[in-house]
């Protein structure tokens, strides 16, 4: 499977995935911390990817994203943006209902 066939894969069969630098519980970089907490305040379920983890998919996702720094937040297979537009999103109160559309939610 080729690294943009394993990106459309993890698009395909998660309903949001958050790309970032390290993990939840250990961000590595101030932006992928700002966006999880932003998640987590939304009580989003959503997989993440360690871009640090896999070099060949970190190159490969900025041309496949036309997007240039991490993290990057998707939901239903659609790049929403990184950090700056998910923040901005929670404050106008349009992500949980962006969340809720796809039932990325816990009750």
């Amino acid at each position: 499977m080729s690294v943009v066939e394993r990106i459309k894969d993890q698009l395909e069969n998660n309903p949001v995935v958050l790309y970032m630098k390290g993990s939840p519980d250990f961000p590595q970089c101030g932006f992928s911390g700002q966006t999880v907490q932003v998640l987590e305040a939304c009580k989003a379920k959503y997989t993440y990817i360690n871009i640090f983890e896999d070099p060949e998919l970190r190159e490969a996702l900025k041309e496949y994203s036309n997007w240039p720094t991490y993290p990057q937040l998707y939901i239903n297979g659609e790049l929403v943006g990184g950090c700056d537009i998910v923040i901005d999103l929670y404050k106008k109160n349009e992500l949980p209902a962006m969340l809720a559309a796809v039932g990325a939610v816990a009750e």
